[in-house]
């Protein structure tokens, strides 16, 4: 079931179209989805649309948490495009700068990958799993649900990690955000709190 789930919600994250739930069509979002998308008061950050899809899904699917993430790389990196819902609240708990990867873009993410070494962004749906101290300190592996897309995830090291290049002050220096392997990096301050909130088992909507 969950895998067909995923395979179709794969689909929908690229063409931004209506997402499927085990072969039942939800032909319009859910109607819960426009009071929470209103009481939030982000229209001006986020389109209906995407917060409707990932919204959707995330009513349909196991999350170890009510609680989940949202990534819109199709808004520039100099913009906040990084947010995370908490449905049982009603609340937004977090919205950040998110980095992309090197061979992605500059400004604008416009390539994605699903391919190793290839040091671009994946898109999908995604399951943030167990954390650990690396090279980038404190980060948060993640499993790639959307197959095809970004299953790859694990083999790539494509993880949630700080980073001072997605630092918002870089944004008055060069205009734009530095850039990762791949990874959707956070700036330091806030990356620690994010991953405590969402690790273990919650699910993260990355679109293009």
């Amino acid at each position: 079931m969950f895998r067909a789930l995923n395979a179709f919600c794969a689909l929908t994250l690229i063409a931004f179209s209506t997402l499927i739930y085990s072969g039942a069509a939800a032909a319009s979002p859910l109607p819960d989805a426009y009071s929470m998308y209103n009481q939030l008061g982000i229209k001006h950050e986020l389109s209906f649309d995407k917060f409707a899809d990932a919204y959707n899904h995330f009513k349909f699917s196991k999350s170890a948490r009510p609680v989940f993430t949202l990534i819109d790389y199709g808004k520039p990196s100099s913009e906040k495009r990084f947010w995370v819902f908490d449905v049982a609240k009603r609340k937004t708990l977090f919205s950040s700068y998110v980095s992309h990867g090197k061979n992605s873009g500059h400004l604008y993410a416009k390539k994605f990958s699903n391919r190793v070494n290839s040091h671009q962004t994946s898109i999908g749906v995604f399951r943030a799993s167990e954390t650990y101290y690396g090279k980038h300190g404190y980060s948060l592996r993640l499993d790639g649900l959307s197959k095809g897309v970004n299953d790859n995830a694990r083999r790539r090291a494509i993880v949630i990690h700080g980073a001072a290049y997605a630092n918002p002050k870089v944004i008055s220096k060069t205009g734009q955000l530095g850039r990762s392997w791949g990874c959707p990096a956070l700036p330091s301050y806030l990356s620690k709190k994010v991953i405590n909130v969402i690790k273990d088992g919650t699910l993260i909507y990355a679109y293009a």
